[in-house]
């Protein structure tokens, strides 16, 4: 039924169009001895934009068949004006297909009008070729017939997110109408800036038809907001009153950062032109075309020939569009050459009646699909460089970055997809991707500075993050409060104080936050941290700061961020008393009957090398006494290799050589051991199992209002009763020091942070034993989106 609908309309359109159009035939004149290509133009001639765009294409035309006035083709311009409106192009392209049966149409202007005419010229198979349609929700791949001679707005997504990546803004402000020119690019911005880790933090949308007001309202309403980098997305018009209206604002001073599309540049509307003074500051981008001899020669040639056409007129800037309607008018005429068959002239009508009002009585051209298979290879150097259609489109080899100084767009850099941002273009290198502010040459920001902006202010309006923190009476070193006796404000600190602070700092874009105490009416703490993460369920609290363990039961309710701490549970226990404290510590490396049996040995070889001396040695004799002492003395001596008596007999030497090897084994036995009592030993635990601990039904503690509690119960199976809470340091001490026999803990379990700060107080008394149970770390909680 809509389908109906709108061909009535169209049709009725049509008629309307057929009584009152004017048609107008361009450069050259037609020629009874040239073959006459009927080709429509569909475009607005009521601005002075659209007037530059009317004589670069009848200077196009002149110029080709000057150049080439051996070919048999010309081309006959049947001109329609659309008036921007809608449904006025639309039947100003049936009345072209159906009465003036053209071969190709060039046009319209406006994205909104392309997308209605599309499928007309689809139907008939007639080409429609835009030079300013620029629309990326139109595609040259899902419309075989529509041809876009022009860039693709969406072709400019990664430069301007470059830019952004650049300067390190992670939050942008997008500004732009509500027509199918502003909205078509959305959806390819927000996917190029999730690319450079920005978001689109608002969308600000102008209507098509603004009133003063319509923008005034708008931009207090962007004031508001914290988001200081605005990216301007609008046509011209829209565009030049949009920046005068913020430049009225106090919107254009050295807090903002104001980006625009290549829509608001004045190489593609030169209308813009004329509000540069309100845009000081502002950065943009446009494409890249390059200036040659020809275009040199073409722009002086343009000027003449424009003043004598409009001479009431100021004269106007030859924007892309011109360039772009020239090449096109160029391509077409050429592709005409080549495609024109006098037997293929023609349209073929079906046998319908058009009183039916049904658009199946449309007449299908012959010679567009050969017109639009030439037009789609040609390739030559036109004024904006090479012209070559890939995938029926133009595409740019790069983007300029400008910015906006007095009267002039000053080029800081370039962008291309090989090398991103650079401050002079170089086609024929080949480096690594840039995004670097050092890679621009420095801009001049809105408020004539060169510092470029943060982005980002404390916004006017909007409520506070309410940030939980908790209330600890030991391990203050990683959150502290404390209140201030005569004011009663609390002030705070500790390591997790101070990571959110510099991960505060580090943001590029305003927190607004509060701290608030998880405390009862004495300043004591409310419960446990559970207790404390279930506020944040119940929106008391929107985050929570603090030594928070990521466990996987509290992730049901809540959200982590990646931890900022080594992670792990872990047991400390008491370790036994230094035996380097006895006397006769070195006594211990050997056992009493080894000692014993070592002297035993020691009298048996001094007697044995005694009774094998003394009737050839006169060392070893004299009187009894003398003999019994020497016995005793020489056994002791040959433990340390220092005996004075020389030995003269034979079977002497094979005993001492038995003997001294057992000595080297004692002595090397002795000092090993002696070693490993003064130093390993000495860190020996008396516990080393959680086993031993449940099974022998020790007491055990942990640190107050935590998760361990619930961990030994369920996960290690502790009986409840058991497991006593402590709050500090020195309460673990103390605890740990009485043993679970005296009213303390035999084992004290906790987070490896917390356990690594006790040890540093009591390292040469508890030592961490046993398995390392897996946590998540501590971390920052939110809740759960």
């Amino acid at each position: 039924m809509e389908g109906q609908t709108c061909r009535l309309i169209l049709a009725m359109f049509c008629f309307l169009h057929q009584a009152s159009s004017i048609e107008t035939s361009g450069v050259p004149e037609e020629n009874p001895a040239k073959e006459m290509i009927q080709v429509g133009l569909v475009f607005s001639m009521n601005s002075s934009v659209d007037k530059v765009v009317e004589s670069c294409i009848s200077m196009a035309c002149s110029d080709f068949y000057d150049a080439h006035p051996d070919y048999h083709t010309r081309l006959s311009l049947l001109i329609r004006d659309p008036k921007d409106d809608v449904v006025d192009a639309a039947s100003a392209v049936l009345d072209l297909i159906e009465n003036e049966e053209v071969h190709a149409i060039l046009g319209p202007k406006w994205s909104s009008q392309a997308k209605f005419v599309i499928d007309l010229g689809g139907k008939a198979q007639v080409p429609i070729i835009s030079f300013s349609a620029t629309s990326p929700s139109l595609s040259p791949t899902h419309s075989p017939y529509f041809v876009r001679t022009a860039y693709d707005d969406s072709s400019q997504v990664d430069a301007l997110a470059a830019v952004v990546q650049a300067y390190g803004w992670r939050e942008i402000t997008l500004v732009y109408e509500d027509t199918d020119y502003g909205n078509g690019l959305v959806p390819y911005l927000v996917d190029a800036f999730q690319k450079v880790d920005a978001r689109i933090s608002y969308r600000s949308v102008i209507p098509p038809s603004p009133e003063d007001v319509d923008i005034v309202k708008e931009l207090n309403n962007l004031l508001t907001r914290q988001t200081r980098v605005f990216l301007v997305h609008m046509t011209a018009m829209i565009g030049s009153r949009f920046f005068a209206l913020a430049h009225n604002a106090g919107m254009m001073s050295e807090e903002f950062a104001w980006i625009v599309t290549d829509g608001l540049s004045s190489s593609l509307d030169p209308v813009i032109s004329k509000a540069l003074d309100s845009m000081q500051g502002v950065v943009g981008v446009r494409p890249h075309v390059p200036r040659s001899e020809s275009r040199i020669n073409f722009e002086e040639r343009w000027r003449k020939l424009y003043n004598e056409r409009n001479p009431h007129y100021e004269i106007a800037d030859l924007g892309l569009f011109g360039l772009w309607a020239y090449d096109t008018v160029s391509a077409l005429a050429l592709a005409g050459e080549m495609a024109w068959d006098p037997a293929k002239s023609r349209y073929l009508k079906p046998n319908t009646s058009r009183e039916n009002l049904d658009f199946s009585s449309i007449g299908i051209s012959e010679m567009g699909p050969k017109l639009l298979d030439k037009i789609l290879s040609i390739k030559f150097q036109g004024l904006t460089g090479e012209f070559k259609l890939l995938n029926g489109a133009l595409h740019p080899i790069a983007f300029e970055i400008f910015n906006v100084v007095g009267q002039n767009e000053k080029t800081i850099g370039y962008w291309t997809l090989a090398q991103g941002l650079s401050p002079d273009l170089n086609l024929s290198t080949r480096e690594v991707y840039k995004a670097l502010a050092n890679d621009l040459k420095p801009p001049t920001w809105s408020g004539d500075t060169l510092k470029p902006p943060k982005g980002w202010v404390m916004p006017i309006l909007g409520k506070k993050l309410r940030i939980g923190v908790p209330m600890k009476d030991g391990f203050s070193e990683f959150f502290k409060i404390k209140w201030d006796p005569h004011s009663g404000v609390p002030s705070y600190s500790g390591f997790a104080h101070d990571m959110f602070m510099a991960v505060r700092d580090a943001l590029p874009f305003a927190i607004p936050y509060e701290y608030i105490p998880y405390v009862d009416a004495s300043r004591q703490s409310a419960g446990t941290y559970d207790d404390m993460l279930n506020e944040i369920k119940c929106q008391k609290f929107d985050a929570v700061v603090g030594d928070t363990t990521i466990v996987a039961y509290r992730s049901s309710d809540v959200d982590f961020t990646l931890p900022y701490s080594e992670s792990g549970l872990a047991m400390v226990v008491a370790i036994k008393d230094d035996e380097r404290r006895n006397t006769w510590i070195f006594i211990k490396p050997l056992s009493w009957n080894l000692w014993l049996t070592t002297v035993l040995a020691s009298i048996f070889t001094g007697s044995v090398v005694w009774l094998l001396e003394r009737r050839t040695n006169e060392e070893f004799r004299g009187r009894p006494r003398q003999q019994i002492g020497l016995i005793f003395l020489f056994s002791l001596s040959t433990l340390v290799f220092a005996h004075r008596e020389k030995t003269a007999n034979n079977l002497t030497r094979p005993v001492l050589i038995v003997w001294v090897f057992v000595v080297l084994i004692l002595t090397q036995s002795y000092t090993a051991s002696l070693a490993s009592i003064l130093t390993v030993q000495r860190f020996t635990p008396k516990f080393v199992d959680v086993q031993d601990l449940i099974r022998n039904r020790h007491f055990v503690g942990y640190q107050k209002g935590s998760y361990v509690r619930e961990f030994l119960v369920t996960q290690l199976n502790f009986n409840a009763s058991k497991l006593i809470p402590y709050g500090s340091p020195e309460e673990y001490h103390e605890a740990l020091s009485k043993g679970s026999e005296n009213g303390g803990v035999a084992a004290i379990f906790d987070d490896l942070p917390c356990i690594k700060l006790f040890l540093a107080r009591y390292c040469n008394k508890y030592k961490v034993v046993g398995a390392t149970y897996k946590t998540g770390g501590f971390g920052f909680v939110s809740l759960l989106s």
